[in-house]
């Protein structure tokens, strides 16, 4: 699936599950955080998926087995588009679950919500046997998925561990082997040998003024390989914490090294990759197939290591987004509803067909056993690219809390950020000040 478009969409369109539970929507939905509408429990009949572009199109592909295997149920998946699907499914929350699809894909950064401003709105998946399948998916997913009450409500579907890709031509010029860069400041210390031997080429691409959205994937990224993020798991403000601190001042010291090239608008990294002016993505799995397809012209240039630990010693793994399924607690079909989401997410087959259709990476590790990640890449240099990720995402990460509160948090911190960029300002300052603007507009406390 086209995560540029999707993490670009969701940054414009996120402001939306706040100007629709900021009222009183949420009165609509009323019910316990276990149950929920007037869903009921049959284990037959039509389910109806929703989902968006090619993850559909792979949903689809498993149903005929699905269907063979479990007679009585029919799947319809439905492609409702991105981002109308999010609209969509917090107008139906906020109506109580009307007019929801049995089956909803939703993303990391919308299911903590939907779970603080809808409870009820989500079907408890524990009470089908979730839990049994608890440690089947890459370290660090459960928490997401699971409830206050400690119930599952939602199963992992696609993870995405950070990589540190790299051209390798670049590098090889100015003498630098990245797998010896243990730490980001490894890579700062050598920015000057690098633009010596390749002028005009940065190793970021950041739009600078967060215009027309912002760009903030690089610092979460930063701050989720220290196990941190915006909001702590009991969803308390960590926005001035010192892994954020870290994380910001990272960026400020790359862009006064000179080593971040200004890639302003929704589209503009593609182009800046394409003319071969960046060294470095420091991105998730998704981009593996992206950069292959993209940039044919650079094949045998790039390569992939582990992404480098913010502090000496420290973790080299993060799982910066997931997606996951979930059963529409209104739905009269939840068990044979969970039966669907059982099936295509917990089998390495169904999981395996899907990623090869869709290209979604499976967060289910028995999937990595399959010769497919093993397989050399001739973009890149020969290397099993995906075996590093499905190293990556076996080994897991810290679990992130999106919250309720994403949308807020993220135009802050944005703020902050193109403060440091554009005007200089120093990072904790600046991160200390977002903290107390995100308590004062949500009520939250500062970790």
């Amino acid at each position: 699936m086209s995560h540029l478009s999707r993490r670009d969409l969701l940054r414009t369109s996120g402001a939306g599950l706040l100007a629709l539970t900021a009222g009183g929507a949420l009165a609509a939905c009323g019910g316990g955080s276990g149950s929920g509408g007037a869903g009921g429990d049959a284990e037959s009949g039509t389910v109806t998926v929703w989902s968006w572009a090619t993850a559909a199109e792979a949903l689809r592909g498993v149903v005929p087995a699905f269907e063979k295997d479990n007679p009585g149920i029919k799947v319809d998946v439905q492609d409702i588009g991105e981002p109308a699907i999010w609209d969509k499914i917090t107008v139906g929350m906020a109506a109580g679950g009307q007019g929801l699809g049995d089956v909803l894909h939703i993303g990391c950064d919308y299911l903590p919500g939907y779970l603080e401003k809808f409870p009820g709105g989500l079907a408890n998946l524990s009470e089908f046997g979730a839990d049994a399948h608890k440690d089947a998916f890459a370290k660090g997913l459960w928490p997401v998925v699971t409830g206050k009450d400690g119930h599952a409500y939602a199963l992992p579907w696609e993870v995405n561990p950070l990589g540190f890709f790299y051209r390798k031509d670049y590098f090889d010029k100015a003498g630098v082997d990245p797998e010896s860069l243990a730490t980001w400041d490894d890579l700062i210390a050598v920015a000057d040998r690098f633009k010596a031997a390749n002028p005009g080429i940065a190793m970021v691409g950041l739009n600078k003024a967060a215009n027309p959205s912002p760009d903030l994937d690089f610092l979460q990224g930063l701050m989720q390989l220290q196990g941190a993020f915006y909001f702590d798991l009991q969803g308390r403000i960590t926005v001035g914490s010192e892994a954020a601190v870290r994380a910001l001042t990272i960026i400020k010291r790359l862009e006064e090294a000179g080593m971040i090239a200004d890639t302003p608008g929704v589209q503009s990294w593609p182009p800046v990759m394409k003319a071969g002016k960046l060294a470095v993505a420091a991105m998730p799995a998704w981009v593996a197939h992206y950069l292959e397809k993209k940039f044919t012209d650079q094949s045998g240039d790039w390569r992939l290591t582990k992404p480098p630990a913010v502090t000496p010693g420290g973790k080299r793994t993060a799982l910066v987004n997931s997606t996951h399924l979930a059963v529409a607690a209104s739905s009269p079909r939840r068990r044979a509803a969970w039966k669907f989401v059982e099936y295509a997410l917990t089998r390495t087959a169904a999981v395996n067909s899907m990623f090869n259709a869709g290209g979604v990476f499976p967060a289910l590790t028995a999937a990595y056993a399959d010769p497919l990640y093993s397989a050399p890449s001739a973009f890149y240099g020969g290397q099993p690219v995906l075996k590093t990720f499905a190293d990556l995402a076996t080994d897991g990460g810290d679990p992130t809390n999106y919250s309720g509160d994403y949308a807020r948090a993220l135009k802050l911190v944005s703020d902050a950020q193109t403060k440091v960029l554009l005007k200089g300002a120093d990072p904790a300052a600046v991160l200390q000040d977002a903290a107390k603007q995100l308590a004062q507009q949500t009520g939250r406390t500062i970790a």
